[in-house]
Parts: C-alpha cells; sequence; structure tokens
C-alpha cells in the first residue's frame, strides 16, 4: 500500500513541481491560471460528473449523510483550532476541513477495493465538493455577508453544480459531443489547478509556522477519528465503513489552496497544508487502510 499510495500521488508532485519550475525560469501569473481553473475548467469537470452520475438514491444515501456530518463536525472542530492558534480562518478553516478525496482518494480506492469502493467515494467526494464550493467559498470570502453571497452567486462552479443536478434529475438528454467536450475540458482541471499551486509557490515566500504541525495532525487523525465517530453513530459497516474512515483521512484538497488566490485571498497557509500533507500521505495513507481493518 506504501507504494500505491506514492503511485497515486505522483502525478499530482510532478504537476506542482512543474508548475513551481515553469514560474521560476518564465513569467507565469499564478492569479491568471487560479482564475482560468476554477472558472472554466472546474466548472465543466463538476458538471460533467453530477449530470452523468447513474448513483442511485438508495446508494448515495448512507455515505451522503455520514459525509455530511463529517464535513459539520470537521467545520466545528476546525473553526475552535483556528481560533487556538490565531490563524486566518478564510485560509486555515477550508485546508483543514476538506480533504483530497477526489484527484487522489477516487484512484487510489480504484486501486484498493475496485469499482464498488471507488463508487462509495465518488458519492462521498460529490458531497464535500458541494460542500467545498458553497460554504468552502462563503468562509474564503468573509463568511455569511451581502458581499460573499453575491461572489457566491456569481461562481461557475456554483452554477456547474445546480444545472449538473437539473440535468441529471431531469428527462433532459446531452448531445453525445457535448457530453464528451465537457469531459475533454473537465480532464484539465486536476493538472492545471497543481500547475496553479505550483507557480504560487514561487510567488510566495513560506515562513513555516508551529502550528502547521498541529493542523497536520487535525487533517489525520481529527479526520480519522471524526469519521470513526461517524460511522458509529450511524451504524456503517464493511467496504463502505472502510472507505470513509480512509477518505477523511486523506491529505488536504488542493483546491483550498487555489480558492484563496482565485478570490484575492492569502494561500500560503493552506497552500503549506496541501504540500506537506500531500507528502506524508505516503505514509499517512497505508496507516488509515491499518487501523480501518
Amino acid at each position: 500500500m506504501l507504494i500505491s499510495s506514492l503511485i497515486q500521488m505522483m502525478p499530482i508532485l510532478l504537476a506542482i513541481a512543474g508548475g513551481y519550475l515553469y514560474a521560476h525560469f518564465f513569467t507565469a501569473n499564478s492569479k491568471d491560471l487560479a482564475n482560468i481553473t476554477t472558472d472554466l475548467f472546474v466548472p465543466a469537470m463538476i458538471f460533467h460528473s453530477i449530470s452523468q452520475s447513474s448513483l442511485s438514491i438508495k446508494a448515495v444515501g448512507e455515505v451522503l449523510a455520514s459525509s455530511s456530518l463529517i464535513f459539520i463536525l470537521l467545520i466545528a472542530a476546525g473553526w475552535l483550532w483556528v481560533r487556538l492558534i490565531k490563524e486566518n480562518p478564510r485560509s486555515a478553516l477550508p485546508a483543514l476541513a476538506f480533504m483530497n478525496s477526489g484527484f487522489l482518494g477516487i484512484p487510489l480506492m480504484r486501486l484498493w477495493g475496485g469499482n464498488e469502493a471507488m463508487n462509495i467515494i465518488v458519492i462521498f467526494d460529490q458531497v464535500q465538493g458541494f460542500f467545498m464550493f458553497s460554504i468552502g467559498i462563503l468562509i474564503i470570502t468573509g463568511g455569511f455577508n451581502k458581499k460573499s453571497f453575491i461572489s457566491l452567486f456569481y461562481s461557475p462552479i456554483i452554477w456547474a453544480m445546480i444545472l449538473g443536478f437539473g440535468v441529471n434529475f431531469s428527462t433532459i438528454t446531452l448531445p453525445e459531443p457535448i457530453i464528451n467536450s465537457l469531459f475533454f475540458i473537465g480532464e484539465a482541471a486536476s493538472p492545471l489547478a497543481c500547475a496553479a499551486l505550483g507557480a504560487s509557490i514561487k510567488e510566495t515566500r513560506f515562513t513555516f509556522k508551529k502550528s502547521l504541525l498541529g493542523s497536520l495532525l487535525f487533517r489525520f487523525v481529527g479526520g480519522y477519528l471524526i469519521a470513526l465517530l461517524t460511522v458509529s453513530l450511524l451504524g456503517i459497516t464493511g467496504l463502505t465503513r472502510t472507505v470513509i474512515l480512509v477518505a477523511a483521512s486523506l491529505p488536504t484538497a488542493m483546491f483550498t489552496s487555489i480558492l484563496p488566490l482565485r478570490y484575492g485571498q492569502d494561500n500560503q497557509y493552506a497552500s503549506m497544508m496541501v504540500i506537506i500533507s500531500t507528502l506524508l500521505g505516503i505514509i499517512t495513507i497505508p496507516l488509515a487502510f491499518a487501523l480501518a481493518g
């Protein structure tokens, strides 16, 4: 599993390094990269994923409940933690609450447990994605105020989610060329996000903070323990239990670094969380599988 974790994270690490090296030798504006990623490629990815999902309502129920409860508990506990360490919640809180259940988790579960495990984490990731691109954006843009809601209203990501669910739950059938085009565009979201993160690292002067150690423990250990509490409360067992426990303790989602950049906020803390947690994931992911049984 150690080798499998390294293999799954290798494309992410190489794409981040590529963005960093490009920005080192050439002129690269990380904010422009973040804007085009979040305003074009990510909406295409989200719309295609949601509109084309064939998961049944019954299959979604258990994972939807657990993923939602995990998010609520992580946000609540994370808020207390950022207040304790006196960090800016706009950058630090999303990095604590959101895990890389998509770009890392989905291929990892497919490798480990086949299509059945992958289908479970796809549902888990869609719920987390909904919260990230709604509540997460509200947090990054300043909380529940008029300005934040206006930013949310004009977000292409939110409209991609709304329209995606509308198509999925209706009788609308999209033409095949449209579906293929959306898939093609959406596939670029992950590597572009990594490249934008790498470019932003080159432009940022990082200062390692002691609070990062506690935040990394929160992401890995806190995520696992909150997931353990959740599956126990909901009586979830078997394969679903293992997938949820491992998913909740995955490294920080890289979009927690890209979104602050998109909305003109400092992303230093989130970027450090993304990079360090991804590297540590080589060790923490096999450990999470072992503990989950």
